[in-house]
């Protein structure tokens, strides 16, 4: 369940607002999003992927709010390690993904497909 939006890290891009499927996260004008609907988070992590600045912190139960500290989750390095531990920029700087790597389903199925395409073209050559 979503426990923390840190302030201090975050950009208000508004990103895991956008993404949120049960908008448990509400924009705000005066600083980073409120997590105004606790009790709808699913725990999917999805506002965690898509904060570039780390600046969000789900805990794993999702059945119930996690008392945490925030000093203490800062400095734990929990913070953006579920990006991290999926690979979520791993390829930002490929010349063939860009401006995909956040989309990664696409880019394996697109990535799958090429090399399809690259082993039925090398057996069509052996076999001329």
């Amino acid at each position: 369940m979503i426990e923390l939006v840190i302030a201090e890290r975050c950009t208000g891009c508004n990103a895991c607002v956008e993404i949120c499927p049960t908008n448990v996260l509400a924009p705000s004008l005066n600083g980073p999003p409120e997590i105004a609907h606790q009790q709808d988070c699913q725990t999917c992590f999805m506002c965690e992927l898509y904060c570039r600045e780390d600046a969000i912190y789900v805990a794993p139960d999702c059945e119930n709010p996690t008392d945490v500290d925030k000093d203490e989750i800062v400095a734990s390095g929990l913070l953006g390690e579920f990006r991290r531990n999926h690979g979520w920029d791993e390829w930002a700087a490929d010349p063939r993904f860009g401006n995909e790597h956040w989309r990664m389903e696409s880019v394996f199925l697109r990535a799958r497909d090429m090399a399809i395409a690259e082993a039925a073209a090398k057996r069509n050559s052996a076999q001329q």
